[in-house]
């Protein structure tokens, strides 16, 4: 049978801010990617997010962004590989704080937005990321985009990687996402994005918007918890998965 873990971002409401719907989606996904306070989050949501993936019994990863609550973390910084390498060690270590303090365990570390786009054609910021999350605890997974520098640069220091997807986004020919600023970025229709996603783990392949096929690796997919029908989408991928043979549990 074919496998998958179905990871989401969660953590990010800050302060009085709400976003995306947490509690509601952990049913459905295997891993949970936590904001650490840079583009999203604060100590007391990271708190509250780890002690309701433990409940859930849903894997529990960093997600460190670059410094932008303005910005969500979506927009490029021009960072040096020690910078790169400090903002990470700094958030992973914050999160696995809390997640040792709540009695579990850390599975992995998936950079955020426009530092995990950065990453995947930067084999220079991918190195840093890499050698930071190795630091903190070799035994950590890296998550990267599917064939990218980021998830090269994982391998190359040693830590065991796994190849993201996205069922909700659109690839480019030479297997990057498509940028959100473009129109036909996001995918909206449920039955189209499960296609895709079941065609990544089955066949190994996704088609780009440029009409080619792109050879891809589908160990995690992400799905997004803050869109208008995030958990009905959730429930859906979750569902149609299974019934087209397809395991769903995390990495580890």
């Amino acid at each position: 049978m074919y496998k998958v873990d179905i990871n989401c971002d969660m953590g990010e409401s800050f302060g009085a801010y709400r976003m995306g719907t947490d509690e509601e989606i952990l049913p459905f996904v295997t891993s949970a990617n936590i904001a650490c306070g840079f583009h999203a989050g604060d100590p007391s949501i990271m708190k509250k997010t780890v002690a309701a993936a433990l409940a859930h019994g849903v894997a529990i990863g960093a997600h460190p962004g670059l410094p932008d609550l303005a910005g969500f973390g979506r927009r490029n910084l021009d960072l040096t590989s020690e910078e790169a390498y400090d903002i990470v060690v700094y958030q992973v270590g914050a999160l696995y704080g809390f997640v040792k303090a709540a009695g579990g365990k850390m599975q992995h570390v998936k950079p955020h937005g426009a530092l995990y786009n950065m990453a995947a054609k930067n084999r220079a910021l991918s190195d840093a990321i890499a050698q930071a999350v190795y630091d903190v605890n070799p035994e950590l997974v890296l998550f990267g985009l599917s064939g990218s520098e980021l998830v090269k640069a994982g391998q190359a220091v040693g830590l065991r990687i796994a190849h993201e997807v996205f069922a909700d986004r659109t690839y480019q020919v030479d297997g990057s996402l498509t940028s959100r600023r473009e129109a036909n970025a996001l995918i909206t229709d449920t039955n189209e994005a499960v296609e895709q996603v079941i065609r990544m783990v089955k066949e190994g392949a996704v088609r780009s918007v440029q009409g080619q096929d792109v050879a891809i690796q589908a160990d995690t997919v992400c799905i997004h918890g803050d869109g208008a029908h995030a958990l009905a989408f959730a429930r859906s991928i979750r569902q149609l998965l299974g019934q087209a043979d397809i395991a769903v549990q995390s990495i580890i």
